[in-house]
């Protein structure tokens, strides 16, 4: 292996790139799975006699990058979605306040934020054939 790939932990041991890569992958599984506890499973209520159908669904992400406190920085998109025709929208019909999550980009090696909200399985309907090619 390559000297050049190796990295120097704190404690003085060297890391191949192999396990440096697996303790990525570690880390990163690891704050996923924290983040999707937020997330509740599908879920049917009769209301009125009627089956009503409620899940979470993505309603907004956008990017960030890489920088020192990046929630702070994603606060400025998050209102302005927040003020646009679809936020507005969904902020209204969301059967509980939507939430944001924030993950790790691999590939921009930032951030990516997503925004998510339990509608009604109408909603959600009419949510992706009006807003769904908007980003």
């Amino acid at each position: 292996m390559c000297s050049s790939h190796c990295r120097n932990l704190p404690n003085g041991l060297q890391l191949g790139c192999k396990k440096l890569i697996a303790l990525l992958y570690l880390c990163m599984a690891k704050y996923l799975s924290e983040q999707s506890n937020l997330s509740k499973p599908r879920e049917v209520k009769v209301i009125d006699g009627v089956a009503v159908v409620y899940s979470d669904v993505v309603v907004h992400h956008f990017p960030m990058g890489d920088v020192e406190d990046p929630d702070l920085y994603a606060a400025q998109p998050l209102y302005d979605w927040q003020q646009s025709d679809a936020g507005a929208w969904v902020m209204a019909n969301a059967v509980e306040p939507p939430f944001w999550t924030r993950q790790p980009d691999m590939l921009s090696f930032g951030y990516r934020y997503y925004i998510v909200a339990r509608l009604k399985e109408q909603d959600q309907t009419y949510f992706k054939l009006k807003w769904a090619s908007v980003k």
